[in-house]
């Protein structure tokens, strides 16, 4: 398969940092950006790479030539006047193979690429976006999903959006298929999110990979050093789905936000002081952030899957607002007792993911390959504790309890404190 990697960006940006030298070739622990990037995708098999430059691009040329001190073949699309951040996709169309991996050169990662394609393939895709959650999404192009997980609607920076939204971010990495550079777009100056990919939201051609791996851009200093630090950390390396993860699993009520009894109205949703901190120390701290949650009040009538969606959109607006964010979030919508006026009978069933079972842990372990033995289980219940020694986690509870927990601490920002102890 061919790799596409875009590195004609000046940098404007991070200019502070490096300004003589392109974006790409900025040093992390002593190698540019870009050998990372061509580094981590070697290791996976993927060694045909293409490379589109202009701003300094005699630099990369140079540096990298054809690529076989790096074990790979090089490539290059030397752009002579601007073409935006796509055009030079139609001017090498012919180099492409049917499916294509399209990266940014700015970014630090180190994902699993041939998880990230068989999905696309799977899906019978024209396109498909890796996302993610990130700290930042009020200034980020947001991805709306179906329940399939094909895109419904693509939100640019610029573009209205509603008051509470999914933090689910396009992160740059693509699998293409070239048949979507059939359609003519007018001017030679492309920009590949809202005139190219954008577009096909809501074609049923195009999905989103949600993966909590890492993908950083470095579009400014302060994010440059902190990919930095993650790096000399090990976290980059270590979010490949290909090693196991670490998870603290939150609940929600009492735990993430106040406790209100059966929580159905949105307005009713705070969250509890101390959590954005804690939750932002979990996602710094190399631990996936993943909410498990009891909402009978699915089962019970008294709010849809539309509105709790709303209530969990709150959640993470709230979260990405001040820079935290949750990888994930599993609800169980069941409750066994019948005889209630206004039930959904569909939901008054025996279920396996029910906390104190440990349904919604085990399948958020086979979907992100968690390590159930180094993760936690947190919250302010008896369910909670006994869920999390079920899935075989350490425990911890807020409150004074005694239910067999690991752990006892007054809140999340306790309890982040005391990881690692």
């Amino acid at each position: 398969m061919k790799v596409v990697i875009m590195a004609g960006g000046k940098g404007t940006r991070i200019a502070s940092v490096a300004s003589d030298i392109p974006k790409p070739m900025i040093p992390i622990q002593g190698r540019p950006i870009l050998e990372h990037e061509i580094v981590c995708l070697r290791e996976q098999g993927f060694t045909d790479i293409l490379i589109t430059v202009s701003h300094l691009g005699n630099m990369i040329m140079e540096y990298f030539g054809d690529g076989s001190k790096l074990g790979v073949h090089i490539e290059y699309y030397f752009e002579k006047e601007p073409l935006g951040n796509a055009g030079a996709l139609f001017r090498i169309k012919d180099r492409l193979t049917d499916d294509f991996l399209l990266l940014n050169a700015d970014a630090m990662f180190d994902i699993d690429f041939n998880r990230f394609v068989q999905y696309h393939r799977e899906h019978a895709a024209v396109a498909t976006l890796f996302t993610h959650p990130n700290s930042h999404p009020y200034d980020s192009g947001l991805i709306i999903a179906d329940e399939q997980m094909a895109v419904q609607s693509w939100l640019a920076k610029e573009d209205d959006r509603p008051q509470y939204y999914k933090n689910r971010v396009n992160a740059g990495l693509h699998v293409l298929n070239k048949s979507i550079l059939n359609h003519t777009i007018e001017g030679a100056k492309v920009d590949l999110d809202r005139q190219l990919l954008k577009p096909f939201a809501g074609s049923g051609k195009m999905y989103c990979y949600d993966s909590p791996e890492y993908v950083k851009d470095m579009g400014t200093p302060e994010r440059y050093y902190a990919v930095c630090k993650d790096f000399e950390n090990g976290i980059v390396h270590a979010r490949n789905l290909r090693h196991k993860q670490k998870a603290v699993f939150i609940d929600r009520d009492g735990t993430i936000n106040e406790y209100v009894g059966f929580l159905t109205d949105i307005n009713d949703f705070h969250l509890i002081d101390g959590v954005v901190e804690a939750i932002r120390k979990i996602n710094q701290a190399g631990y996936l952030a993943i909410v498990v949650t009891n909402q009978p009040v699915i089962a019970r009538g008294e709010v849809t899957l539309s509105e709790l969606q709303q209530i969990h959109n709150k959640m993470e607006t709230l979260l990405g607002e001040n820079g935290a964010y949750v990888d994930a979030i599993y609800f169980c919508p069941h409750h066994p007792d019948k005889g209630f006026e206004g039930e959904r009978i569909e939901y008054k069933v025996d279920c396996s993911c029910r906390k104190p079972k440990p349904g919604m842990l085990l399948k958020a372990a086979e979907n992100f390959n968690i390590d159930l033995s180094n993760s936690w289980m947190i919250g302010d219940g008896k369910n909670d504790v006994q869920a999390g020694n079920n899935a075989g986690c350490h425990t911890a509870l807020i409150g004074r309890d005694d239910y067999g927990q690991d752990k006892t601490v007054s809140s999340l920002l306790d309890f982040v404190g005391t990881i690692g102890e």
